[in-house]
């Protein structure tokens, strides 16, 4: 039978010690979840006093697991890997049947995550499940069925296929350009807003590459605001906050919309190709093989869209 006093034990205060306990320290255990260190310790003093021992000693910045602590945390422990382990597989029962793809997460912003509705359409009674997340899963141990990767990080999965090479052009909104001329050189009286993606990707084209291929002087020190996701430059052209070089696959929306404009169709070809990797045991599940099919077929769509007509 339960001791009525533990049925009101503070479980935050619990959730803190545990992590404190695990992590190592205070500062962190509060990063993890994503609390102040004094809201850590506040919780802890709580379980302190509920119990009445001390479970940290404190000697300065530093904490250290008393005996007591030692002792509580090793038992509570068991029951929080008890949480985890059901959330994983409840986590797994969810994912039995769902199809669950994971993308960057500009990929899901702007493109996939719009196509999507065309697969549901196609298929109401399929669960889809859409992540967006910039490192690139562990198919076959993580939950994931189909991942759409950039460039060479593709290589670290067994199985995969091209999608598409995306080609990048300006864009802004079209109250920018009332009363100028829509030449490559007028651009440049705009603020220029600049994607840099993480040094692990091959460079996004620049202001300066278009620059170059415009035929148009520029200095490269010219101050702008940079942007590691593709997405959030966009929203911020679309907000009239300047001039971007836009993913083609990325503003169909805005483009129809009127949002966006382009006004110098010059595009610029990305350094690598998106690609489609997946988890063999995900062509098992009930239209796998069919959602990787359509995956390709509307990449060699965008692939006919991004590119200039002067490729094709």
């Amino acid at each position: 039978m339960i001791d009525e006093r533990f049925k009101t034990i503070p479980l935050k205060g619990l959730q803190a010690f545990e992590a404190v306990g695990r992590c190592g320290g205070v500062t962190a255990a509060a990063l993890e979840l994503n609390v102040s260190p004094g809201a850590i310790s506040q919780q802890v003093h709580k379980i302190e006093s509920f119990l009445g021992v001390s479970l940290l000693e404190r000697s300065g910045r530093t904490v250290e697991l008393t005996a007591w602590g030692r002792l509580y945390h090793q038992e509570i422990s068991k029951g929080f890997e008890q949480f985890a382990l059901a959330g994983q597989l409840l986590e797994k029962a969810r994912n039995e049947t769902a199809l669950v793809l994971s993308a960057l997460s500009s990929v899901v912003n702007k493109w996939i995550g719009r196509r999507i509705f065309d697969w549901q359409a196609l298929h109401p009674d399929v669960q889809v499940r859409i992540i967006g997340r910039d490192r690139e899963p562990r198919i076959g141990f993580d939950d994931i069925d189909f991942r759409v990767s950039y460039g060479s990080d593709v290589l670290q999965h067994e199985h995969y296929t091209e999608l598409f090479r995306d080609w990048v052009v300006p864009a802004c909104s079209p109250a920018l350009m009332q009363d100028r001329a829509h030449a490559a050189r007028d651009l440049f009286e705009l603020p220029l807003l600049h994607v840099e993606w993480e040094r692990h990707f091959t460079p996004y084209p620049s202001w300066a590459e278009f620059a170059a291929k415009a035929g148009v002087s520029f200095d490269a020190s010219t101050p702008g605001l940079s942007f590691t996701l593709s997405s959030s430059a966009i929203d911020a052209a679309v907000n009239k906050r300047g001039v971007v070089l836009a993913q083609m696959s990325m503003i169909s929306d805005e483009l129809e919309a009127q949002t966006l404009v382009i006004p110098v169709d010059l595009r610029i070809a990305l350094r690598e190709s998106y690609f489609l990797a997946w988890d063999r045991a995900a062509l098992q599940k009930p239209h796998g093989r069919e959602f990787r099919d359509w995956l390709v077929a509307i990449s060699r769509q965008q692939a006919l869209a991004s590119a200039p007509k002067s490729t094709l």
